[in-house]
């Protein structure tokens, strides 16, 4: 399983990146993550978020293509990475802070079957 991260300025950028690689590629969206910069205050857009996708490693490089196309489009990307062959460790990792799942990998849809 392949790994694909995307880091850019914004909330609306990161949702239209995710977007963007999800109608290019069968990839799952894993999280999009967002950290407040320890300069906020100086930076023109005072959000950065990581949208990482998942999938098969040709699929997985399609939508980070078409991610970061997005993102440098609007000026706002910032850095992004595949990883071709995650180990369980880094997939535990991507999945920390993952929206709409807790911190212990459970997803949201395991949780509303319990």
């Amino acid at each position: 399983m392949a790994l694909g991260m995307i880091e850019c300025y914004g909330f609306v950028t990161s949702v239209v990146v995710a977007d963007k690689g999800l109608k290019t590629a069968d990839v799952e969206l894993v999280a999009i993550d967002k950290n407040k910069p320890a300069n906020a205050e100086k930076c023109a857009v005072p959000l950065v978020m990581v949208v990482k996708f998942e999938g098969e490693p040709a699929a997985v490089e399609a939508a980070h293509d078409a991610g970061v196309a997005e993102a440098e489009r609007r000026g706002l990307y910032i850095t992004s990475k595949i990883i071709s062959r995650q180990s369980p460790e880094i997939e535990w990792f991507a999945h920390l802070g993952a929206t709409g799942k807790d911190k212990l990998r459970n997803t949201a849809e395991a949780k509303s079957k319990k």
